[in-house]
């Protein structure tokens, strides 16, 4: 005779929302007591009984930007046209969700050798989640340089807190690039273009013998990983997490 057991269900309440780059928002809810997590992971959501739904369903995988020193967990998305996203942006504070995990086992190395990451749009995420831990408790321990692309400087979430961080720690160096200026309406004095060897090579002299981490939409981290492993990186220092329909 078998018997089901039941997984218990934990319930959230959203606390706040904050845009944080154009089209593109942070929803911050409280963070029980009993529940930790590893900067770089990711929760599943669902909805309950949303006023709309559609065909992609209540429920969506969301790395959390947050760190395990803030208290509060905190999702950032953008914001495509979905049900589930229409319904985060409207219901009243103090509404619940239910949350599954953590996941995923997204977080720097532990050996004496540099670090380098690459993100492309929203899959800054877990970087923002892992640099805010790691240097909100001292510093980095190895050299991290991060690349960050965008369409435009509106759409760069995190860029002015990521700057801080790298102002405040001497390990970490920040290199925005912007892949369509055209669109945009602010200067810009920074990288442009996409995130390739030439830039790479730019922005990495001295950094010896590095584990890449890329995060974000699957052609983006597609390009990237031919890009190194045509430029002699080993597929064993390549680390990646694919963000798709955010």
């Amino acid at each position: 005779m078998s018997t089901n057991v039941t997984e218990p269900v934990l319930k959230i309440k959203l606390v706040s929302r904050e845009t944080v780059a154009e089209r593109t928002m942070s929803f911050r809810f409280e963070r029980p007591v009993d529940w930790s997590y590893r900067a770089g992971q990711s929760l599943d959501m669902t909805l309950l009984d949303p006023p709309e739904t559609d065909g992609e369903g209540n429920t969506r995988a969301f790395t959390v930007s947050s760190a395990p020193r803030e208290n509060a967990i905190t999702i950032t998305t953008r914001l495509r046209d979905t049900a589930f996203k229409r319904v985060l942006q409207r219901v009243p504070l103090g509404t619940e969700v239910k949350i599954e995990g953590p996941f995923g086992d997204f977080r720097l190395h532990r050996a004496a050798r540099p670090a380098v990451l690459l993100a492309g749009g929203i899959g800054i995420t877990p970087f923002r989640s892992i640099l805010v831990e790691t240097i909100g408790g001292g510093s980095l321990p190895y050299r991290v340089v991060l690349f960050h692309a965008n369409r435009t400087p509106e759409e760069a979430a995190f860029a002015d807190e990521l700057r801080t961080l790298a102002q405040t720690d001497p390990n970490l160096t920040f290199v925005p690039t912007m892949t369509a200026m055209a669109a945009s309406t602010q200067p810009w004095d920074g990288e442009r273009g996409r995130i390739d060897a030439a830039m790479l090579e730019r922005h990495l002299n001295g950094v010896a013998n590095p584990i890449y981490y890329m995060a974000g939409p699957p052609g983006m981290v597609q390009a990237a990983r031919a890009t190194l492993v045509a430029s002699g990186v080993d597929e064993d220092d390549i680390r990646t997490e694919e963000f798709t329909g955010y």
